[in-house]
This record gives C-alpha cells, structure tokens and sequence, in this order.
C-alpha cells in the first residue's frame, strides 16, 4: 500500500522568490519606521512621529505576508490539510486587502476632516518627510517587482505540467501595500507644492482623498481575488475548455461534469466524470490532460454508456 501513498505539498515545502523579497521589504520597512519614530520623538515633530506610525501599519501588513510563505513552508506536508497549504497565502492576501481597504477610509476621513478644517502646515519638513518616504516604498516596489511570481513544483505530482507565471496574491497585497504607501508620497509631495508656492492648500486634502479613492479600487480588487480562490469558485474557462477538449479530442469519452479549483498560486485540484465506452484506466484519462493547465490533483470517476 506504501506505493499507492502520495504527498500533497504541491511544492508548497519550497522557498519561493516572493518570500524573500518580501523580508526584504519587511526589514527596510521596520528600520525606516524605527528612524521616523524616534527622529519625531527626538525633534518633536509630529509630521515624522505621524508617517512613522502610517509605515507601522504597512509594516504590520508586510509581515503578515511574510507569515504566510513560513506558515505555509512549515505545514506542507501536513496531513490535515486536504490539499496542501497553498491557501494560506490568499487568506493573508484577503486580510490584506481589508487592512488596506481600512487605511483607504482613514486617509478618506483625514482629508474631509482637513478640507473642512485646514490646519497650519510646515512645508519644507513636510515634504522632506514625504520625499523620504517615496523613496523608500520606490525601492521596496522595485524589490518586490512583480504581481507575478514564478513558481516550481519540486513535490510528487498526479500529472506533470509545465508553470508559467502564476499569481501570487500575497505577493500582490505587499506590492499593494509598498505602492500605496508611494502614492501617498507621491500625491502628498504635489499638494503641499501646490500648498507653498501657489497658496492652494486645499490640494493637499483632495489629493488625500483621490488617492483613498484609487488605493479602495486597488483593495476591492485583491479582496475579490483572492476570495474567489478562498471559496473554491472554478477555475477559468480556458483552464477548464483545455481539460475538456483534450479529454474529448484523444477519447471516446465525453465529460459529464467537471470541477476545477484552485489549491494555490497556479495550481490546480480537479475533479471529472466521464461517460464512456472504453474500458480504459483513470490514469489513461489523466495521463490526456494539458501540460499547460497547472493540474497538480484528479480524481476521475468513469460510467459506463
């Protein structure tokens, strides 16, 4: 029976590229909050004691991304979860999402706050603060780099197939996360340049809310995708065309019903029930699927026509 036996980690055991990058981040987030914190303490300004508690917020974020690559190395070959621990990373990424979602309403609700009761600004440490920041969330995006992450599958596998770039939600929220605290930055720096040289000092309360508005955008976003994976909803329809047509086009067989969802970044957990005349093997079936299609799990269930 030991050779029936098969692992489940679904290369979920491995260190991926995001996880680096992602402490990387981690680190240079928490040394800058440390430095803001303490220069605002030290100098008694509020402006840096304000932006170093707005980046511990993002450094809170960034962490618990980091906490979901070790989580989900350190559970892999854990037998209670059914199909790998590949959904950790999109429950950090949908937990994410509602933290920056919650940074988009309190940087809404300073603003309106502000546009409705302007208070005295300091600009040139205000924009010192603010260049400061831009910086370093430029370099973390940079660090970060892509939505995308490539990913290998190193465990046993029900089928081999090829990986292309797969979405890391994970990896998106702390690019997320990087990004808006850049825009911040970035809309922060306009405004109080507008503010000082021009006397327009309602600028800096509207771009506060443009950016509210476009970060929520960016929150919504990552909330319905890495809740469709939470919740099981199919994979695409290529995905599911591709297994359908392969199975009909090489077979006799003809697809009752299909389920395919996903257990992680790219990979893919699958489900079929063919009608046939053939008296062929599961595996036969299995052996019919699409490199391509990120299948690392089928159960095939075959009736007779």
């Amino acid at each position: 029976m030991e050779s029936l036996q098969h692992s489940h980690t679904f290369g979920q055991d491995q260190l991926r590229a995001g996880e680096r990058r992602t402490l990387i981040v981690v680190f240079i987030t928490l040394t800058m909050m440390a430095v803001e914190i303490s220069a605002g303490i030290l100098y008694g300004s509020m402006a840096l004691l304000a932006d170093g508690l707005h980046m511990a917020s993002h450094a809170l974020a960034l962490t618990l991304s980091y906490a979901a690559y070790v989580l989900a190395r350190k559970y892999a070959h854990d037998n209670r979860f059914s199909f790998g621990t590949g959904k950790i990373n999109n429950l950090a990424a949908f937990a994410s999402a509602l933290m920056l979602g919650f940074f988009a309403l309190v940087m809404a609700y300073e603003s309106v706050l502000r546009l409705l009761h302007p208070i005295p600004i300091v600009f040139n440490q205000a924009i010192l603060v603010a260049v400061i920041g831009l910086v370093v969330n430029g370099v973390s995006a940079l660090i970060l780099g892509h939505e995308h992450d490539h990913d290998h599958d190193h465990g046993h596998q029900h089928h081999d197939h090829e990986h292309g770039k797969h979405e890391d939600h994970n990896l998106r929220a702390a690019y997320l996360h990087v990004l808006a605290d850049a825009l911040t930055s970035v809309t922060a720096i306009s405004a109080l340049l507008a503010a000082k040289y021009f006397g327009w000092i309602w600028m800096d309360p509207v771009m506060g809310i443009v950016g509210a508005i476009l970060v929520s955008s960016w929150a919504i976003g990552l909330l319905f995708d890495s809740g469709k994976v939470l919740l099981d909803r199919q994979a695409p329809q290529a995905v599911i065309e591709s297994i359908r047509e392969a199975v009909e086009t090489n077979s006799d067989a003809k697809v009752a019903d299909i389920h395919v969802w996903s257990i992680g970044s790219g990979r893919y957990a699958c489900e079929l029930w063919l009608a046939s005349n053939e008296d062929l093997s599961p595996d036969h079936y299995k052996s019919l699927l699409p490199g391509h299609s990120g299948i690392v799990h089928v159960t095939v269930e075959i009736h007779r026509r």
